[in-house]
């Protein structure tokens, strides 16, 4: 049976921090798995630390991860997942707006074969014009932009297995698209309608701000999925195309000097041309320098542009040739002793 790592980002939750450790304990202890709660307090400025502490006291399962200052909910994740050490990791809320209950549902598909599980608030208890339609909206424009089937890309609560949580670079506010990055990295994802409940205690941090936001992280999210191992393409096909467009009003110029005696200094098309052909000289530098810093990137970190699911027969020190050949030798003795006798006639 596969043991889970809870993973909760706080900030400014102290009121719901002991019912929601009270809720975790009781899932978790009906489950029967082998678990660890990690609360990564965001800097906190409501005493949240003293009752994170209070609990690790007395619980050694809990685990406190305090920052120095608040730097987002993607970090504190991040921090989170990094410190996990069990075989599944569930990332929720710390605002109890989550239900607890449903981590049997998530750990359900995951025993199934899936590497990610991500929760859908169906019937969400947040109003309406402020939380709920923009986040339809932006959960409508990503799925079409990324071609990801998801609902709710807002919802905290998931689980993923450890190895492909720790992967994910969750820098800026990329927590919400979690499942469209471990897509990306070949991990095999599903939606499951979850539990949402009303918040009882604090306030929410979230705002219409958030939407324009989202929109952004997107761009990068794009960028990532089609250009990040080869960002020439991305910015060389820019630059073909400012050529193009510079060759074509240079052409059209002469061809109003030459034929129709125009004046070239006052025409239009002429700074067209040397406007575009600047471009195109930035686009395909810049193309080179993000050729360079790709390199740079997957090579010094000992990052790859792809992702293993398994392996066999690899040895750990890496010797695989020789581990391979002692294999076939030991199993199928009589038929490499042939093959070594039919290479000597």
């Amino acid at each position: 049976m596969l043991s889970v790592s809870i993973v909760v980002p706080i900030f400014d939750e102290r009121c719901n921090i002991r019912p929601l450790y009270e809720e975790l304990h009781a899932s978790l202890s009906a489950l029967g798995r082998e678990c660890e709660m990690i609360f990564v307090d965001d800097g906190s400025v409501d005493d949240s630390d003293l009752e994170l502490i209070r609990l690790a006291d007395a619980d050694k399962r809990v685990k406190v991860i305090q920052f120095r200052r608040n730097y987002g909910q993607s970090a504190a994740m991040q921090a989170g997942i990094q410190a996990a050490v069990n075989d599944v990791v569930v990332t929720l809320d710390g605002d109890l707006q989550n239900d607890p209950a449903d981590i049997g549902l998530l750990l359900e598909k995951i025993d199934e074969g899936y590497d990610l599980v991500h929760g859908w608030r169906k019937e969400r208890k947040d109003a309406f014009w402020n939380r709920r339609l923009p986040s339809q909206v932006a959960n409508r424009i990503i799925s079409r932009a990324t071609r990801f089937p998801v609902h709710d890309l807002g919802c905290t609560l998931k689980a993923i297995r450890r190895e492909i949580a720790q992967e994910l670079e969750l820098c800026g506010e990329m927590h919400r698209f979690i499942p469209i990055l471990a897509n990306w990295r070949g991990a095999k994802c599903v939606e499951v309608v979850t539990n949402h409940r009303a918040r009882q205690f604090g306030k929410t941090k979230y705002g219409l701000d958030r939407t324009f936001r989202v929109l952004f992280d997107l761009a990068t999210v794009l960028y990532m999925l089609n250009f990040l191992a080869s960002p020439m393409k991305f910015f060389g096909t820019l630059g073909l195309g400012c050529t193009a467009v510079s060759i074509f009003s240079g052409s059209a110029t002469i061809a109003m000097r030459l034929f129709g005696d125009a004046d070239m200094t006052g025409n239009p098309l002429l700074l067209l041309t040397t406007f575009s052909a600047m471009l195109a000289v930035q686009f395909i530098s810049l193309g080179l320098i993000g050729e360079v810093c790709s390199r740079i990137y997957f090579g010094t970190q000992g990052n790859q542009h792809f992702a293993v699911r398994e392996t066999w027969n690899l040895s750990e020190t890496g010797d695989n040739a020789t581990s391979v050949s002692d294999q076939a030798w030991s199993v199928f003795p009589e038929e490499s002793l042939v093959s070594t006798s039919h290479r000597a006639a």
